[in-house]
């Protein structure tokens, strides 16, 4: 099958070639005619697999439909679709992927999410917009504050709609159906679906179709999994050691907490790697920069919690590594779903101790099967820990012949510049 058989307007044939598509995946070849045809849709398929534009290209094509109709939209228009999704990472990725497909048609959108200032994004819907991609909670700031008109939305996507239970936006979800139209198409995308998802989806969607491409938690069968197991110490050399002799290139790494990201990107800095980092401490600007320098080759290391699971679609990324296993098992089939891409191949590798042995548990029985593992090599040691030296007693006789040591007025000084240090002042 191709695009051209799926009833796509000639702009949006043109925009996927330049893309390098020619055949759809099996859930855009499932998806777009049920969508085109004005189907409710719940549709689950792995990570991977081309699930945005599976709703990017018909919703263009529907917007291009009301235009060929007469319902053209003037200056000031309020927005027709509606996608939410649960990360910044995520509404910026569909908002890239309806800016790539919808190059050559006169289709406005904008995007819109917290970690950065209002006034472009009340400026952005004041010109007026077709498409609307936000993240629940400043969506509905700026609904508050009546900036954001919903009043006009006929289809609603939620977009990895088990991440945003997950996160607790359920009920930010439900204060925004409350506010569009009740006669409206709803289309429910994810990886994997809950029990709770189902419900959600027969509270909201109209006799839908169900598309499921592949089995719920599958992983891309391109992708090759593997592990080491290693003790907690040893990882990071081990992963130095893995990154030098296999000559990686980009590769991404996931770790457990915020805390843990920072230490290990000081760590590979430290031997010599050029490494940023993501996590839900770090600005978006600083996010946005760390995304844009991985993709664009700048850096080869980019360390991220699981903030980065999904919502980053990076081409021919060839390995992705769990620095640290994930607590919750789905979490690592989004990891490893950034790589083996668009029916490329990939590595995932897992670096684990015995304090994980819980969390590997928990993954085999989900995917089914053991993960193979590989023998670390030999010669791998912990890196060193950093002694500090003893401090410094006042009236002993080591101070009293330290010939570097500070006169009491000067460990005064000293001690006020790192109080004000701490305040921020210096």
């Amino acid at each position: 099958m191709a695009f051209s058989s799926l009833g796509l307007d000639k702009c949006l044939l043109r925009a996927i070639a330049e893309q390098g598509y020619s055949a759809p995946t099996p859930i855009q070849s499932q998806a777009i005619p049920a969508v085109l045809a004005g189907r409710d849709l719940l549709a689950a398929a792995q990570t991977g697999t081309g699930k945005t534009a599976a709703f990017t290209l018909p919703l263009l094509q529907h917007l291009l439909d009301l235009d060929r109709t007469g319902e053209r939209r003037q200056p000031g228009r309020a927005p027709r679709v509606l996608v939410l999704a649960p990360t910044r990472e995520l509404a910026a990725q569909v908002n890239d992927s309806v800016r790539n497909y919808g190059r050559f048609t006169p289709i406005r959108a904008a995007v819109i999410f917290g970690g950065v200032g209002m006034q472009p994004q009340i400026d952005a819907l004041r010109r007026g917009i077709d498409i609307l991609i936000a993240t629940p909670g400043r969506l509905l700031d700026l609904v508050s504050q009546g900036h954001a008109r919903l009043r006009e939305i006929d289809v609603l996507v939620l977009d990895e709609a088990d991440r945003m239970l997950d996160m607790g936006f359920i009920r930010d979800i439900k204060r925004i159906l409350t506010l569009l139209p009740k006669a409206r198409r709803n289309l429910l995308f994810s990886a994997t679906f809950s029990k709770e998802i189902r419900e959600l989806a027969a509270d909201i969607l109209h006799k839908p179709l169900n598309v499921e491409v592949a089995p719920p938690n599958a992983t891309a069968d391109r992708v090759e999994q593997c592990l080491y197991r290693v003790s907690r110490d040893c990882k990071q050399p081990l992963l130095a050691h893995l990154i030098t002799a296999g000559r990686w290139g980009q590769t991404l790494v996931f770790t457990r907490t915020k805390h843990g990201a920072n230490r290990l990107a000081q760590q590979m800095e430290r031997d010599g790697f050029q490494v940023a980092v993501i996590h839900g401490n770090k600005s978006q600007n600083a996010r946005t920069r760390a995304l844009s320098d991985f993709k664009e080759d700048r850096i080869q290391i980019l360390v991220a919690t699981d903030i980065a699971a999904r919502g980053l679609d990076i081409r021919d990324l060839p390995q992705v590594v769990n620095f640290e296993l994930p607590d919750v098992p789905a979490d690592y089939v989004h990891r490893i779903g950034r790589t083996g891409r668009a029916g490329a191949g990939g590595e995932a590798i897992s670096l684990v101790s015995a304090e994980e042995a819980t969390q590997l548990r928990d993954i085999e029985r989900l995917l089914g099967r053991k993960l193979p593992m590989r023998e670390a090599p030999e010669g791998v040691e912990p890196r060193q820990r950093r002694v500090e030296p003893a401090p410094v007693r006042h009236g002993t006789l080591r101070r009293e012949t330290n010939p570097t040591a500070a006169s009491p007025g000067q460990h005064r000084s000293h001690r006020k510049t790192g109080s004000a240090r701490r305040r921020g002042v210096v």
